[in-house]
């Protein structure tokens, strides 16, 4: 087949300069400026197995070879996140006009502090998964948690995309979640601030906002969404970034299927959302919410 591709070719790249006019960017440094969407999903693979080697690592791996294959795939996987966060830092620095001199001492300082919390971070993850086990009486295992669940696979990415996003590296943050979020159907950004012992059950359809902030020991279930209720803009249109604009879940609380809570309101600890239930202003501590009826906690004397 002819398929005429000289000719498309040529529209292609006539299509890229109007867009790089259109955008202002500059011309392509003679590589690639951006990270590697297929590099950070191998490196969360790679993460993961060093984290929990004899569940998520390779089938024929053995207990008296453990530190070993830790220590090789983290050497893999901090060396290959390294590239990916200069790849962010120089793309940052080329927009904006920036110096690129310390790029690559910022990395470094980067990467490093992520590697130094990773023993954290396991030991984060462990408590994510027994409240999973405990929360599900359908769970036989920790280890049938850990294997199965898309709630833990999405909240193993978040922490990794959190960190992240809190040292700056939003784009490589962005990756990480969707990446969950393609796997799972679980959307968590990256901004959102999880407290431990974060169980989501089932998890298809959650949507977790930006500026969102969950407490300890909060349990969620499929369909909820903590989003944002509006949008403010500045004169010319222009949506405002970074406000905060999604919930407070405060610890202890349980919010069932199909819930929706929209704005920064409070969901008081001890709070038990019901499922399908639209809600858009705070509730007190130890509130039960649902359709039909609405019951607070009394409110203590001043």
């Amino acid at each position: 087949m002819n398929w005429q591709l000289d000719q498309i070719v040529e529209q292609l790249r006539e299509a890229r300069a109007e867009w790089r006019t259109a955008t202002g960017r500059a011309r392509e440094q003679g590589e690639r400026e951006l990270p590697s969407r297929e590099v950070m999903a191998d490196i969360l693979r790679l993460l993961s197995g060093a984290l929990f080697p004899m569940r998520l690592g390779p089938n024929d791996l053995r207990e008296v070879n453990e530190d070993f294959y830790v220590g090789h795939t983290l050497d893999t996987a901090l060396n290959s996140l390294l590239t990916q966060v200069r790849l962010e830092l120089r793309y940052v620095a080329r927009a904006r006009g920036d110096a690129e001199d310390d790029i690559e001492a910022q990395a470094q300082q980067v990467v490093r502090g992520f590697a130094s919390g990773l023993p954290a971070l396991r030991r984060s993850l462990d408590l994510d998964v027994t409240a999973a086990f405990h929360g599900d009486p359908a769970a036989r295992t920790v280890d049938e948690v850990l294997l199965c669940y898309p709630g833990i696979i999405a909240v193993i990415h978040h922490r990794v995309a959190h960190y992240l996003y809190s040292v700056g590296l939003t784009l490589l943050a962005r990756i990480i979640a969707e990446h969950a979020h393609s796997a799972t159907g679980i959307d968590i950004h990256p901004g959102a601030r999880i407290g431990h012992s974060f169980f989501i059950d089932h998890g298809t359809g959650v949507v977790i906002g930006e500026t969102a902030i969950i407490g300890d020991r909060v349990r969620i279930y499929q369909a909820v969404t903590l989003g944002a209720k509006r949008f403010t803009a500045d004169e010319t249109g222009q949506l405002h970034k970074g406000l905060p604009r999604h919930p407070i879940v405060e610890d202890d609380v349980v919010i069932y299927a199909g819930a929706t809570i929209l704005g920064r309101i409070t969901i008081g600890q001890g709070s038990t959302i019901g499922g399908n239930v639209w809600l858009t202003r705070s509730v007190p501590p130890g509130s039960n919410v649902s359709q039909a009826t609405e019951q607070h906690a009394p409110c203590k004397p001043q």
